[in-house]
């Protein structure tokens, strides 16, 4: 099987620092549409990110028309317009479980690391979006009838930045590293 795993080249003129600084939580939206390249770009970054066991618990709902997206103000009241909206969920059935300890469930953090992939390639790609996770997911699994196994974790309103976009002001205030980081032990 070794001889079937592709070789890996990483690209050293991708300032990854540069784009992590860039992107901000974007919070108005042009009305232009997203073309469908972009759309599968972003999906394809969700596949990239690593999870636990490589289980790929996420699940993504892709939201374009207008009908669904409207449904979203039965379960938040974010969302400012964006032309494109992706739900993410973890599947509970397939998630990691730490079976050896404690039985943690690994779900969420997985999907949280699938979001961030997705934030960033956004971001790459001249979009804007944010993590909204304040929402009734009791709400949105009634309203767009989402099965039981299936558990809600972020909302990510996609789009255009319109002219008026911009990062708030505490998206500049960062802590020093110093600030929450120890070397080898902590105080």
């Amino acid at each position: 099987m070794i001889n079937n795993i592709k070789s890996i080249h990483i690209d050293q003129n991708i300032d990854f620092l540069e784009l992590a600084e860039k992107r901000y939580s974007c919070r108005s939206f042009s009305t232009k549409e997203i073309e469908m390249e972009k759309i599968e770009k972003i999906l394809k970054a969700a596949k990239l990110a690593p999870t636990a066991r490589n289980l790929q618990p996420q699940r993504i709902l892709v939201l374009t028309e207008k009908e669904q997206l409207e449904k979203l103000n039965g379960c938040t009241q974010y969302g400012w317009n964006a032309p494109l909206v992706m739900i993410l969920f973890y599947d509970k059935n397939v998630s990691y479980k730490r079976d050896t300890y404690d039985y943690k469930e690994f779900g969420d953090i997985d999907t949280s690391i699938v979001a961030t992939h997705m934030l960033l390639e956004i971001q790459n790609l001249g979009l804007g979006t944010t993590w909204i996770g304040s929402f009734d997911p009791k709400k949105l699994v009634e309203i767009y009838d989402i099965p039981e196994n299936l558990i809600p974790v972020a909302i990510l309103p996609i789009g255009y930045p319109s002219e008026k976009a911009k990062p708030s002001k505490l998206h500049f205030e960062r802590k020093q590293i110093s600030d929450f980081t120890y070397w080898n032990k902590i105080q």
